[in-house]
């Protein structure tokens, strides 16, 4: 019998004993590596803002295997809410005395010319962005803290916040993919190397596709005539990606096997900013 028989292949990917949260989970993106986390056996609690999450959650559901190892969770939190985020938070690692990571995928997007911008658009597209992803981290950075747990986040920018998209306009979320950039670098910083008390060993990056097909573009194709071929020419692969393709590169930047990488952002965008 080969002595490879009954060993995990690639180990390192393995997610299987950890709890993790993910942002943005009841569809679209935020769902798909949720699933993924799911798949490498990790329990994942989904976050959003919807009392209770659509169909497509509940199929996602239905599909997990249990041999994996891993479950998924739903509860409803909005990220401008922070009282509510600290007390969700702190429940979901209470249930174990652990968790291990986070993926912060909660964002919106509005289309509208830079100076017909109201000073309200600009705050509640920030609030939810920017802010509330950075109190995302944090709340779950001090649950790791209390467990002593390592593990990793991953933010979800986008190529928009390294290059503004032809053909859409959207400053203010150009500018706060930008802002979720610097803000890894900057956490990844304070929270990578492990502290003489034990707290640490958090390694935060950023994972910024370039156009997905999700509710939300899929919106922006309604709102814009041309657009999805225009951003089709705009690509050295002729076409637009989908969710699942991003579930690879979430796996590794949540497991051991990117565990020499942080305070990075990983750009998946059919080679869009390649030009």
């Amino acid at each position: 019998m080969s002595e490879n028989v009954g060993r995990k292949r690639f180990p390192d990917f393995d997610l299987a004993g950890g709890t993790y949260i993910v942002t943005g989970g009841a569809r679209g993106l935020g769902l798909c590596l949720a699933e993924a986390i799911v798949e490498a056996g990790g329990e994942v609690h989904c976050l959003d803002r919807a009392e209770k999450p659509e169909e497509e959650f509940e199929e996602a559901k239905q599909r997990v295997r249990p041999e994996s190892g891993g479950s998924l969770h739903y509860a409803q939190v909005d990220v401008r809410d922070t009282k509510c985020l600290d007390e969700v938070i702190g429940r979901i690692a209470a249930r174990r005395n652990r968790l291990n990571g986070l993926v912060a995928a909660a964002g919106v997007q509005q289309i509208t010319q830079a100076v017909d911008y109201t000073a309200e658009d600009v705050t509640r597209m920030l609030e939810i962005n920017y802010t509330g992803l950075f109190m995302t981290a944090t709340a779950t950075a001090r649950q790791m803290f209390k467990y002593k747990c390592r593990g990793s986040m991953c933010l979800i920018a986008s190529m928009s916040g390294v290059v503004a998209n032809k053909g859409l306009l959207t400053p203010v979320y150009n500018s706060s993919k930008a802002a979720v950039i610097q803000l890894a670098r900057s956490l990844a910083m304070e929270w990578s190397s492990i502290k003489e008390d034990g707290t640490g060993g958090i390694r935060v990056n950023c994972l910024s596709p370039g156009h997905i097909i999700t509710p939300m573009v899929e919106k922006n194709f309604e709102e814009v005539p041309g657009l999805k071929e225009k951003w089709e020419g705009e690509n050295l692969m002729g076409r637009l990606s989908t969710p699942q393709e991003f579930k690879g590169a979430c796996i590794f930047l949540m497991s051991n096997a990117s565990s020499f990488m942080t305070g990075s952002n990983l750009i998946i965008d059919g080679g869009h900013t390649a030009w």
